[in-house]
């Protein structure tokens, strides 16, 4: 299967290139699962989008530090571009930056977090149900976010909630799926993240999210859920996108 990887992270730290890039984050977290998949970055924050999507068999869209509601001309195409992958019904998989985004396009509001940042390892229960649901109840997922969705979309099936995240993952149909937090971060990833946002989020949120990375994600279990999605998509729709 191919995977259109569109990826939305503008920062372009030091911090950040000294690490693995978005694309390298989620072909690696599909390779755990799906080891003969192909993951194909885009760099869509940078201008670069692709020519057609037709001929990938699913899209997905990483998270940034951007917000949705940014007035830049990248976000406004990448809106113009979901909007079609949706309409014809092409597996369209989106985390963080990516959900977010997809709920926008879909109607959705886009608001600030009421109870402040959501950083660290973050739990989410699950309070619906898919084609391609697992059998967990929930899932212990990294994430670091100050915004979320307001509401489910019209249409939309909720499939995840966490404590102060109502809308944590949704679906429509079979052809979208999407998850507030980071499925791809490792958990080395986020321990130095905690600490790379100290002075961004402050202490008390930092003290939290050092006390919940004294376990890890369930990071294969979710990455399982996303292929499954994949999967489940292409023989729903019979088609190959």
């Amino acid at each position: 299967m191919r995977i259109a990887v569109l990826i939305t992270n503008t920062d372009d730290s030091a911090f950040a290139r000294a690490r693995p890039d978005d694309g390298e984050k989620f072909a690696t977290l599909l390779a755990e699962v799906r080891p003969d998949w192909t993951a194909t970055p885009f760099w869509v924050s940078r201008g670069d989008f692709p020519a057609d999507l037709s001929g990938f068999d699913g899209v997905l869209v990483t998270g940034s530090p951007a917000s949705v509601s940014d007035d830049a001309s990248w976000i406004a195409r990448l809106e113009t571009v979901l909007a079609d992958v949706i309409g014809r019904r092409q597996p369209l998989f989106g985390a963080c930056f990516g959900h977010q985004l997809i709920a926008k396009v879909l109607g959705a509001r886009i608001v600030r977090n009421p109870g402040g940042w959501g950083h660290g390892l973050l739990q989410v229960t699950r309070c619906g149900t898919a084609p391609w649901s697992g059998d967990e109840p929930g899932f212990a997922l990294y994430g670091s976010h100050i915004e979320q969705v307001a509401r489910l979309p019209d249409g939309a099936t909720g499939l995840f909630a966490g404590p102060g995240v109502p809308v944590a993952g949704f679906a429509v149909g079979a052809h979208v799926f999407t998850i507030q937090h980071h499925p791809e971060m490792t958990h080395g990833f986020i321990t130095d993240l905690v600490e790379e946002y100290a002075d961004v989020v402050g202490p008390a949120v930092t003290d939290r999210a050092r006390v919940s990375l004294h376990q890890h994600a369930d990071r294969t279990a979710f990455a399982e859920e996303i292929a499954r999605f994949f999967d489940c998509a292409q023989t729903a729709d019979g088609q190959g996108g």
